[in-house]
């Protein structure tokens, strides 16, 4: 009874054995995919200060908050137990799960590159006051929330599909301590980040105070006035970014078009930066093009639904 007692206790040492063994891998898997995914966290980073600019400067932080909440809450019970679920009952769904996705990304990114050259997308100044939709600012704040956590969603399923493409191999504990440390590292990270440029126009009105020394109170005086013009750059970057990495999402899904995108890299690879550059430039002008599609498709889809919706009105007795 003793010797089967000890070969127990072997036995459980090996298991453990084992199990710490695999579990040393974590940080480096974890390492691994925060590498991959450095594009869609740069395009999450860059995207969200424009949904809180323009609100009032003490909701802010509760914005950004409400944000990340209800970001790492989609990582952890959604998305992550979802890729678990596919990657083992249907693995192929996956790739178009994500192109879909990737579809989205451009399309928001051409609305907001339509805006900002359309002439439509300005009231004018003698337009008829009932054109104007007045909201008040808990419900603009709660517009711009929502938006935020539906684009956020969209760049978590990315980065939450490619954090599982890394350990498919491994271990399911791996897995799922994978899953749940990127989630909560990357969240942290983005929006801890995101406060900062947030607030980085306050920390310069708290350095230009008098008590401080002269060079302090110019730094200040400095990242107050270029907060500005840097949110509206980190604007137009996160535009540039959700139709890069949106076009990428799909080119990598579709053999026809990643191939060559793979050969102009190549083609390029002696100068590193300036293959980079290209293949940003391919795929953002490429995400434009198909997120000019897209809203096109769906003007028309809305254009015959609101006609049959209104011939059938009318038909009625």
């Amino acid at each position: 009874m003793a010797t089967g007692l000890l070969a127990l206790l072997d036995d459980v040492a090996a298991l453990v054995k084992a199990s710490a063994a695999s579990l040393d891998d974590v940080p480096t898997q974890v390492a691994k995919t925060t590498g991959k995914v450095s594009g869609i966290v740069i395009d999450d980073t860059a995207v969200t200060p424009k949904y809180v600019v323009g609100l009032d400067p003490k909701r802010e932080v509760s914005i950004i908050y409400q944000i990340a909440k209800k970001s790492l809450i989609n990582k952890v019970l959604y998305l992550g137990p979802a890729a678990l679920l596919l990657g083992y009952f249907a693995p192929g769904v996956i790739p178009y799960l994500l192109m879909v996705g990737g579809a989205y990304l451009c399309f928001e990114g051409y609305e907001k590159v339509h805006s900002l050259f359309s002439k439509s997308a300005h009231v004018a100044a003698d337009g008829p006051p009932e054109d104007l939709k007045v909201i008040t600012p808990q419900e603009l704040e709660k517009e711009r929330v929502g938006s935020a956590v539906r684009t956020d969603f969209i760049l978590s399923a990315e980065i939450m599909a490619i954090a599982y493409a890394t350990v498919t191999q491994s271990p399911l504990a791996n897995q799922i301590v994978v899953l749940v440390v990127v989630a909560i590292f990357i969240t942290l990270a983005v929006y801890g980040f995101v406060a900062l440029i947030v607030k980085a126009d306050d920390l310069g009105v708290h350095m230009a105070q008098e008590r401080f020394r002269p060079l302090t109170r110019k730094i200040g005086r400095g990242l107050v006035k270029s907060m500005p013009t840097f949110l509206v750059v980190l604007g137009y970057i996160g535009t540039a970014a959700m139709l890069w990495v949106g076009a990428e999402i799909i080119a990598h899904g579709l053999p026809f078009l990643h191939h060559p995108l793979e050969s102009l890299t190549h083609s390029l690879e002696d100068i590193p930066v300036l293959g980079w550059l290209v293949k940003v430039l391919v795929l953002a002008l490429g995400g434009t093009v198909l997120g000019a599609i897209i809203a096109q498709v769906i003007g028309l889809g809305s254009k015959l639904f609101r006609r049959s919706t209104e011939k059938t009105a009318h038909e009625k007795p």
